[in-house]
């Protein structure tokens, strides 16, 4: 484990610290701007995360959902204070803190850590992939009709999902990381998502031997749409999305 993937670790369970004691204390819910929601403890956390790296890591940029971006370095931390707000403010376990860190362009290593789920998935290039400690690995499901497929709402897919084995919405990260430990064979994603919803996720798919990329097919974390898989589904889920 690499010194920057100790640090991550690092910035989630501090992040833990602040999140898991405020869930389910009905905190008050604001709209931002763009119409998506935030809590105290979202603004809380990515204040402590950016403090910790402003002092252990001055000289890196950084990008998180409350904040915006640092600008730096060519080292980049991409931060999802709380992914799955609505989650967490109405007392519904799956949330979790994404931290991620790109160098030139590539994500180089990503934590998402989900303490109401008692869980924490990390990954770092040509390092495999972890779930509290245990390698995991994607699915080797090859076929639709025997595939688990989670669509978010937004992007719903019903020819698709009717030829599934199982099709349910997850959503947020759960979906991607079920996808990385092979319970899920395939998992798409809402228009929208943000370079903080996908950077640690598209690592640990991506470790944990699966595929990730836009709709286009492409593997950014750019671009507002995400595609998840084991690899062996992602072309033929590419064109029931009708984008390639």
């Amino acid at each position: 484990m690499s010194s920057d993937l100790a640090f991550a670790l690092e910035l989630t369970a501090a992040a833990d610290a602040i999140s898991l004691p405020r869930f389910g204390s009905g905190l008050a819910i604001e709209t931002k701007p763009d119409l998506t929601p935030v809590t105290e403890s979202d603004r809380a956390v990515e204040a402590e995360l950016r403090r910790l790296l402003a002092r252990a890591h001055p000289a890196d940029s950084v990008l998180g959902e409350e904040e915006g971006a640092r600008a730096g370095g060519t080292r980049r931390w991409i931060l999802d204070p709380i992914d799955g707000t609505r989650n967490y403010a109405r007392g519904i376990p799956v949330w979790a803190t994404l931290v991620a860190l790109e160098e030139g362009g590539v994500v180089r290593l990503g934590v998402v850590s989900a303490p109401a789920l008692g869980r924490r998935w990390w990954a770092e290039r040509g390092g495999g992939a972890f779930a509290d400690g245990k390698p995991i690995r994607v699915s080797s499901i090859t076929t639709v009709e025997d595939a688990v497929l989670s669509f978010a709402v937004e992007s719903e897919v019903p020819a698709l999902a009717r030829r599934a084995w199982h099709a349910r919405g997850f959503g947020d990260f759960w979906a991607h990381m079920l996808v990385a430990e092979g319970s899920v064979d395939g998992a798409v994603d809402a228009v929208g998502v943000s370079e903080w919803d996908l950077a640690a996720v598209q690592v640990v798919v991506e470790e944990a031997g699966g595929r990730f990329s836009d709709f286009a097919g492409e593997a950014r974390i750019d671009s507002g749409t995400a595609l998840t898989s084991n690899g062996l589904l992602h072309d033929e889920l590419l064109r029931a999305l009708g984008t390639v």
